[in-house]
């Protein structure tokens, strides 16, 4: 979702003032750093950041920061850091040509609507296309800044979405990345419109668009997996059989604190319909150690998630106190050393699971969608099942999809043979 807004942002300035993008530093009169808040650690680097520019920008060039950071800090980062120029929200981002020329303004609404604004357009990647289904979030789990940062959730009417789509799929994109903070909340609430369609029914308009090949979309949330849309999941040949579900704790009782809104039984319960419906399905999710409460046994729990499921794919980090969130002042906070020593195991344990299942790669199948020229004779795609590939060629696979025999495996990516 950043890397759309950077895009969206890139866009604004292209098409409103006379900006274009530099990859060398002293030339450029225009620095945005954009944010996460997620974690603690991207907001202490976002100052050491603006520090390493102020440093070394030329004369007179602005520095901006946008983004999540941007929403929860405000006018606190231009008192930190009086060298920044202006501070845009990241549900603020199609105002960034009113704030560009503004010494030290600060939009960080959150309850500002994008929801049918035109972005002009701009994508890093030709071949494949980000789009926003929906803003904000309607959750309140206990842990997550989020809905301080990206404010209430509000849905794209589906007619903005396909029209989007179709646009990139007619300037050579075949696979679209669908974006939300709940995906499959999708449809609970449009502000400019009474229009009636949930998130299986939006999949089912977007497959009917000529030309687009791959349908990919994050992230969806458990609680929101009904059998309608797991059938649509499986059954449906455009859609990538690629699912994020995200777990965050295996414990039941850490689930209820985390207001999480589904127990260990229920995740463990729509993994096992995925892995019937669709047995080439890939499973990835995010999980936290070390939550506030968090015990031996919870954690057991979650490592018993681990076993059972056997993620392809798994994000894992230590519990991090954000503000904005009730668990910060939980008076239950883990040890730090208790939180890491949890980490390691839960990751080592990860890591020999992916061992085992990319291993079990080699001489295997796969369509693969070319999008990335790389260095040495080589370019990179991923599957339908998203495991990424390099194979030796040259740009005359991109924008292709062609059968890969896998030849040699590694945990982050696969290396193949054109068959």
């Amino acid at each position: 979702m950043n890397v759309r807004d950077s895009e969206h942002i890139i866009a604004e300035l292209n098409q409103k003032e006379p900006y274009e993008l530099t990859q060398n530093l002293s030339e450029a009169d225009l620095i945005i750093i954009n944010t996460c808040s997620v974690r603690e650690k991207p907001v202490a680097k976002l100052f050491s950041e603006i520090g390493v520019f102020k440093k070394h920008k030329k004369e007179g060039a602005k520095i901006g920061v946008t983004g999540c950071t941007a929403s929860h800090l405000g006018k606190e980062i231009i008192k930190r850091a009086p060298v920044v120029d202006f501070v845009l929200g990241a549900r603020n981002v199609s105002k960034i040509t009113d704030v560009v020329d503004q010494k030290h303004a600060v939009e960080v609404n959150t309850d500002f609507d994008e929801s049918t604004y035109t972005f002009g357009e701009y994508r890093s990647n030709p071949f494949k296309a980000m789009v926003n289904i929906s803003i904000g979030c309607d959750k309140s789990c206990t842990f997550c800044i989020v809905p301080a940062t990206r404010g209430d959730e509000i849905s794209i009417p589906s007619d903005l979405i396909v029209k989007e789509i179709t646009k990139a799929v007619n300037v050579g994109a075949k696979e679209v990345m669908l974006l939300g903070q709940n995906v499959n909340n999708y449809g609970k609430h449009f502000s400019a419109t009474d229009e009636i369609c949930n998130f299986t029914q939006l999949l089912q308009k977007i497959s009917k668009i000529d030309g687009l090949e791959r349908i990919r979309f994050a992230s969806p949330h458990p609680l929101h997996m009904d059998d309608a849309f797991l059938q649509e999941f499986a059954s449906n040949p455009k859609i990538c059989k690629q699912i994020h579900v995200p777990l965050q704790s295996g414990s039941t009782r850490i689930l209820k604190e985390m207001k999480r809104g589904y127990t260990k039984e229920n995740f463990l319960n729509r993994c096992e319909k995925i892995r019937t419906l669709c047995p080439e399905a890939t499973i990835s999710t995010d999980v936290i150690v070390g939550f506030p409460g968090e015990s031996d046994a919870d954690f057991e729990d979650t490592m018993e998630v681990v076993e059972k499921v056997r993620f392809e794919q798994m994000f894992s980090f230590k519990y991090s106190p954000r503000p904005h969130t009730k668990a910060a002042s939980f008076d239950n906070q883990i040890d730090s050393k208790v939180s890491g020593d949890r980490l390691t195991r839960l990751q080592l344990r990860h890591t020999e699971i992916l061992d085992e299942v990319m291993d079990a790669q080699i001489g295997k199948v796969h369509k693969v969608y070319f999008d990335e020229l790389k260095s040495n004779g080589r370019v990179s795609g991923r599957s339908d099942d998203g495991k990424l590939f390099f194979v030796k060629g040259s740009e005359e696979l991109l924008g292709q999809i062609v059968d890969v025999k896998v030849s040699k495996t590694s945990r982050g990516a696969l290396d193949g043979v054109l068959v």
